[in-house]
């Protein structure tokens, strides 16, 4: 089906849906790579009026990508559910923008309609709002997971430390994850990005966090972000595995370029629920996610990058995750090419992620060579801040020497969380009070009370 709006005498026609959703998005440039951008500002709007028009249905009767080809869309399609669809199934895309906005339209409403959405959906009302609007109905539906705490709630943030290390070094890995404990970071999980997939040395990883998690009795969760198939390995080996991580992307095509399906994915689901090692809950999987990923694996189709993004999420949806994270500016500024896009992309993620029942996170970051800079993410972190956002990562520096790109630090997470009002998961805020790192409003004890904790930890993770 064809598309076309007029704007004076210039009538500017759409091919199909996904022309017609590639040529309504934002500026991006990696719509633009892809050759599948609108060619100008009027062309944009254009594109935006004739999507506003479009009704909600005419997402499950046009599939962007064939059902018979992808098994994405098939799970798009498959668990649809036409009773919390019935609710706004009279809508057109700019109607269900102003119902997203209404002041009637609360959290409850939001969480009846969740599994009658599909991404498409819920990409294509993003390309109408303003990034207010954005953080408007994304801070309304709020995603609640657990596992040994709980991460979610309304007015908490959590933090994922993420101390990395060039050769996986494993002291240096665990004097980084000490010192973001000293700054009450690490709620989320305590995440290492390794050098290598060698299962040793992933092994090891997974063991010193665990005993120290033990020892100090840390209500959090750990991971080493591996390939699922080393993660299942590790397990079969008996390895104390958390958290099951994979990254994911919107397509069959682009998930095989990551050596995955839904298959594999539910294997590593059930093999991790096998373990039963949650304390309060069992959402375990730990996705990652990024906008021109699709395009990257030349497994778009046709799709603009931000719908592809939101078809991930998806992905994620299936397996109850108890996180995912959107590694915003990650790929590179081939995709998101400054600042601004990149903000605009966190916004977007973040509100697709949370109305489609996904527990949104954010690495608020950008590589050296993108047209932005650390005072672009101060002013992305306090936007998702105030949008809802269950977690951030928490990098020594927010400079990632294994990765070598940059992000946020454990001291950006104190000030969001100052100027902001924001605690911690409420499990893992009791065990820093009891262990004197911060005292009984959230804030970080001096440096004297965390001493005796800090000199035990040095000498049994043998750290001078």
């Amino acid at each position: 089906m064809s598309y076309t709006e007029s704007i004076g005498s210039r009538t500017y026609r759409f091919a199909d849906l996904k022309t017609l959703l590639a040529k309504a998005s934002p500026q991006r440039s990696g719509d633009q790579l892809a050759s599948i951008a609108a060619a100008s500002e009027e062309e944009r709007v254009a594109a935006k009026m004739a999507l506003a028009e479009v009704p909600l249905r005419t997402f499950l009767n046009e599939p962007l990508i064939p059902y018979e080809t992808d098994e994405v869309t098939r799970l798009i399609i498959d668990d649809h559910s036409p009773a919390a669809f019935a609710e706004i199934s009279h809508l057109t895309v700019g109607d269900f923008r102003n119902w997203l906005l209404s002041t009637t339209t609360d959290t409850d409403a939001l969480t009846r309609i969740t599994e009658g959405l599909t991404p498409e959906m819920v990409a294509a009302v993003s390309k109408l709002m303003r990034n207010q609007d954005l953080i408007t109905a994304a801070r309304k539906r709020p995603v609640i997971t657990c596992f040994r705490n709980t991460v979610g709630l309304p007015g908490r943030m959590s933090v994922r430390l993420q101390p990395n290390h060039p050769t996986d070094d494993v002291k240096g890995i665990a004097a980084s994850m000490l010192d973001g404990l000293m700054y009450g970071c690490g709620d989320a999980l305590i995440g290492i990005n390794p050098a290598s997939d060698n299962l040793a040395a992933i092994t090891k990883l997974l063991q010193m966090i665990d005993d120290f998690r033990q020892r100090y009795q840390v209500p959090t969760q750990s991971c080493v972000l591996t390939h699922v198939t080393s993660t299942i390995a590790a397990m079969e080996k008996g390895a104390p595995v958390d958290l099951v991580f994979q990254s994911i992307a919107g397509t069959e095509k682009a998930n095989a370029s990551f050596g995955i399906s839904l298959a594999l994915l539910q294997e590593a689901y059930e093999a991790g629920l096998s373990l039963q090692r949650g304390t309060v809950g069992s959402n375990l999987m730990y996705f990652e996610t990024g906008q021109g990923s699709a395009l990257s694996a030349d497994a778009h189709f046709g799709v603009d990058q931000q719908t592809c993004e939101a078809r991930a999420y998806a992905v994620a949806r299936k397996f109850k995750p108890f996180l995912v994270n959107t590694v915003v500016g990650f790929i590179g500024p081939e995709y998101l090419y400054d600042g601004k896009q990149i903000t605009r992309a966190g916004l977007e993620d973040h509100f697709c992620g949370k109305l489609l029942g996904v527990p949104m996170g954010c690495d608020i970051c950008y590589t050296n060579h993108a047209e932005a800079d650390q005072d672009d993410m101060d002013n992305l972190l306090t936007l998702l801040g105030v949008a809802g956002i269950n977690f951030i990562m928490g990098v020594p520096g927010a400079d990632d020497v294994m990765l070598n790109y940059q992000s946020t630090s454990f001291h950006d997470a104190l000030y969001v969380r100052d100027v902001l009002g924001l605690r911690r998961a409420p499990e893992f805020e009791e065990w820093l009070e009891s262990m004197q790192i911060i005292d009984a409003r959230g804030a970080l004890i001096g440096a004297s009370a965390r001493q005796p904790l800090l000199e035990s930890a040095r000498d049994w993770m043998g750290i001078a």
